[in-house]
């Protein structure tokens, strides 16, 4: 029979199992355009994602505005993407299928995202609920990834230590997230980064296809 080599699995959001790039940059560029500022495109918004919402709008605007300004562009943001954040939205191909595997076999779950953490409940509330235990984004009083802290709080409402679980995610920010969580980590390549990108943040462990992360969890045959 099979051995599970690991008992709980934590997944980012943004970039591994949800594209919500376009969203994304549609809300910037909403902001944007409320103040008078240049839109950013899809291959930008992709390489400021990943810090939370208040870095990509901080990356979005152009140099030299004042705090004040970026300010208000990132309050016309957030209430653009409160109502907008499931327009383009859609899981990646193959998740719905891994997730129903994983919840078979009974591997408790949980997402850990940067994003903030009513867009994670709105979002945990459409795709992920019948699924997963926990959402936990960005909120006041805990530092966000690649901090630890967020993890940490995962893995105790899940009941499971660190070296019994999986970080799973996309970009850099999850490859630190995991380091500095004494977590194992399994890159997807299908998300907002480049597998050079990966690499060169550190990543060891690719998987083209959800369905790749199965065999993963399973340390051999007994």
């Amino acid at each position: 029979m099979l051995n599970k080599k690991y008992e709980a699995v934590i997944f980012d959001l943004d970039g591994t199992l949800l594209n919500t790039l376009e969203d994304l940059r549609d809300s910037v560029n909403y902001g944007l355009n409320q103040y008078g500022m240049p839109e950013r495109s899809l291959e930008e918004i992709r390489h400021f994602v990943g810090n939370g919402v208040q870095r990509l709008i901080e990356l979005a605007v152009p140099e030299g505005i004042t705090q004040d300004l970026q300010g208000k562009i990132f309050e016309a943001f957030k209430e653009h993407y409160k109502i907008h954040c499931n327009d383009k939205t859609r899981l990646y191909e193959g998740i719905p299928e891994l997730l129903t595997e994983l919840k078979r076999r009974e591997f408790p779950m949980a997402i850990v995202s940067n994003k903030l953490q009513e867009g994670v409940d709105s979002l945990w509330e459409l795709y992920f609920k019948e699924y997963l235990h926990t959402a936990i984004g960005a909120r006041d009083g805990i530092r966000k990834k690649p901090a630890p802290d967020t993890v940490i709080e995962a893995l105790k409402i899940l009941g499971v230590s660190r070296e019994r679980a999986v970080y799973i995610g996309d970009s850099e920010v999850d490859i630190a997230t995991a380091r500095n969580s004494e977590m194992d980590c399994i890159t997807v390549t299908w998300g907002f980064r480049t597998r050079e990108e990966q690499k060169k943040a550190g990543a060891v462990k690719f998987v083209d296809k959800p369905e790749d992360i199965i065999p993963l969890l399973y340390s051999s045959v007994l």
